[in-house]
């Protein structure tokens, strides 16, 4: 489980493919990492499959290349990394799982004396799941619908945002990585089953 409150950037400094799976190896070092941890790589739950001196690396399965922007990734690349949570951190954010649902596209930015917005286009089928002030997760980063229409959304990024992640570094027509609200995935499950 994570919040959404992206702590490191991290390059990309190796693509490997494999007979099932890439490896994915990021210039990144805890010194308290261990195998089989799970850490969010641009909003993804990926398990640490081999720690070396300043570098961790993830093998990603067909699964999620499929779903999310990894699969576009090469070196020099940056992501964002942030840890699972631990019972008694502090909980900022909002509860993401790391579990993707698909990938959104850039369509606009528009930057103002106080702020910055983003204009994505989400999958049709997560539009259900978008809800102005309702959260989601771009690349991993909590964030709070500023507007919905649709498919179509925008995000308002404050300065901090803006300094801490590479959200607002992104290229026209980049994909993020979407994960919607899990309570509202939960509840319109809930209700779609009852109909």
């Amino acid at each position: 489980m994570f919040t959404g409150i992206v702590t490191h950037t991290a390059p990309v400094i190796g693509v490997a493919d494999a007979p099932l799976f890439k490896r994915l190896t990021l210039g990144l070092s805890f010194p308290d990492a261990a195998l089989g941890e799970s850490i969010a790589v641009n909003g993804v739950c990926l398990t640490i499959a081999e720690i070396a001196p300043r570098e961790i690396g993830f093998d990603v399965i067909a699964e999620t290349l499929s779903k999310t922007n990894l699969g576009l990734l090469m070196p020099g690349d940056k992501v964002h990394i942030e840890r699972a949570m631990r019972i008694g951190d502090r909980f900022d954010g909002h509860f993401v799982q790391g579990h993707v649902d698909g990938t959104a596209k850039l369509l606009e930015r528009k930057f103002t004396e106080i702020e910055c917005r983003l204009l994505i286009q989400a999958p049709d089928p997560l539009a259900t799941y978008l809800a102005q002030k309702g959260s989601i997760a771009l690349d991993g980063v909590s964030l709070t619908l500023a507007s919905v229409q649709g498919p179509r959304f925008e995000v308002a990024l404050i300065p901090t945002t803006l300094k801490i992640t590479l959200l607002g570094q992104r290229p026209i027509g980049y994909l993020f990585n979407l994960e919607t609200d899990m309570i509202a995935k939960t509840v319109v499950s809930f209700l779609e089953q009852r109909k």
